[in-house]
């Protein structure tokens, strides 16, 4: 049998912890730059507030019903997660961290004692009870039916307590007839386009289709996914493995107009991509840099440019990533022209124990010395204490974040004071 433990609107979540007379009242959390709605209370999703609402066209509905919103406040969201999942670990010998705020459980090599159901239940109260924040656990005999469990246990909390187990035939065909076909983990909007088309409206109705019409149209994923929803297990847990591409990206505060700006908030970008490459002992051989303008603003078409380079050697270097990213910026980017977003995407990524070499340019291994004494100073005394010259910390993702609430948990001077 396998669990998915999901954190209940979990941004709203770890804003309640602190602020319970939040509690009942209808809260949502905006993106960086305060620009749309990425977590929504079920008070504010009663109301209609939509995820992903623009901040500017729902503004009056915000306050004529006194919804309460937030700024991302994701040094609390990141530190609640890890108290979370490391309480789940407590729990549970095999775990896959699937999002900051999803867990799967496998419990095939776990010990319990007592009923799954009971098991859960401590484990949910246990959650709660350290640190405030309230899951929702779905059971089932495969990963895919764990996700519709979950999805059934926070839909009928009152019913479910929050746990509901897919044990028997019966409740697995009664789930999937539920569940509308968008809906099911791993089918994208497009797949749920063609299925509709099709006269296939949930989760059961998938599992009539033919084995060789799936595969066809839906290649082996589509495949394993029935055979998951008929609850023969094809998933099992991963393992933590190292990113394929990282990217760093970031809305502005407010919009750039000037090459050397922007170059200077790539650069720090490239900076920051470099340090999470080096990180897990990676190097990287090309990368991505974009730049795009403001889509809301409706009177002025959208401008999108991106540039992709191949470095001539794998690197995890700050100072070369940093030098053909801003290259990538000065082949996109003319002068005048506002950009309200960019990013940098390193990928072709590969462990950093084998690098291939070519006849013209050869691994600059002081480099590698460098950057290893950089990481080094800026873990023990600071991020940023040692930086690139051609990128101003000072600058730091800034973004507007009007409304951030207080870091009570990783910032000394937002600890709580009891009196």
């Amino acid at each position: 049998m396998f669990a998915l433990l999901d954190c209940n609107n979990f941004y709203v979540s770890c804003e309640r912890v602190f602020r319970p007379d939040l509690n009942n009242k209808p809260v949502v959390v905006l993106s960086n730059n305060d620009g749309c709605v990425i977590a929504r209370s079920n008070e504010a999703k009663s109301l209609g507030i939509p995820m992903g609402a623009p901040m500017f066209e729902y503004r009056k509905l915000i306050e004529q019903h006194n919804v309460e919103y937030f700024s991302a406040n994701f040094a609390l969201y990141g530190d609640f997660s890890r108290r979370v999942m490391s309480i789940v670990a407590q729990f549970c010998s095999d775990i896959e961290v699937y999002s900051i705020d999803e867990v799967f459980i496998d419990f095939s090599q776990q010990f319990i004692n007592g009923s799954l159901n009971d098991f859960a239940q401590e484990l949910r109260s246990t959650i709660l009870q350290w640190t405030g924040i309230p899951v929702s656990i779905g059971i089932a005999p495969t990963k895919a039916l764990a996700k519709i469990a979950n999805q059934i246990a926070k839909k009928f909390p009152e019913r479910t307590q929050h746990v509901y187990m897919i044990d028997d035939d019966e409740k697995r065909i009664k789930a999937l007839k539920w569940i509308a076909i968008e809906d099911v983990w791993g089918i994208g909007r497009r797949y749920a386009r063609k299925l509709n088309a099709l006269n296939i409206h949930t989760g059961y109705d998938f599992t009539q289709l033919s084995d060789s019409w799936i595969h066809k149209n839906m290649t082996i994923q589509g495949l394993r996914l029935k055979k998951e929803l008929q609850g023969i297990s094809c998933l099992k847990l991963e393992e933590v493995s190292d990113k394929k591409n990282i990217s760093v990206s970031r809305s502005f505060e407010k919009e750039l107009t000037t090459l050397a700006d922007i170059s200077e908030r790539i650069s720090a970008f490239a900076a920051k991509a470099s340090e999470k490459l080096r990180k897990q002992q990676s190097v990287c051989s090309s990368l991505m840099v974009f730049i795009h303008s403001n889509f809301y603003k409706k009177n002025e078409a959208p401008f999108y440019r991106q540039s992709y380079i191949n470095l001539p050697v794998q690197t995890a270097s700050s100072i070369e990533i940093s030098k053909y990213a801003k290259m990538a910026i000065k082949n996109i980017y003319f002068e005048g022209q506002p950009i309200k977003k960019a990013g940098i995407i390193l990928t072709n990524i590969a462990p950093n124990k084998y690098i291939n070499l070519n006849l013209f340019e050869a691994y600059k291994e002081n480099q590698h010395q460098l950057m290893k004494t950089i990481d080094t100073i800026n873990q023990q005394y600071g991020e940023h204490t040692v930086h690139l010259a051609s990128h101003e910390p000072s600058l730091k993702w800034k973004t507007l974040q009007q409304r951030l609430s207080p870091r009570y948990t990783t910032q000394w001077s937002d600890i709580l004071k009891v009196k």
